[in-house]
């Protein structure tokens, strides 16, 4: 492995541990001791829009294109 990699790869782990230590942790905490209703109003919708975005790009994926694609594949 280059040293070039190694850098990457290390920035990768230390931004994707930073997002998952200060926002989903934080935002559970919210959702246990203020409810949901406190979600919304210290996250905003837009919280909301990435989640169901997420959801929509995953589901699409999994349930029509990789189908499509295994299909085309056999037949």
């Amino acid at each position: 492995m280059s040293t070039t990699t190694v850098t990457a790869a290390a920035r990768r782990h230390d931004l994707l541990y930073r997002l998952y230590k200060y926002y989903i942790l934080d935002s559970i905490v919210i959702v246990r001791e203020e409810g949901l209703k406190m979600l919304i109003r210290k996250r905003g919708l837009k919280f909301f829009g990435v989640i169901c975005a997420y959801y929509l790009v995953r589901d699409t994926l999994l349930y029509i294109v990789l189908p499509l694609y295994l299909a085309r594949a056999l037949f």
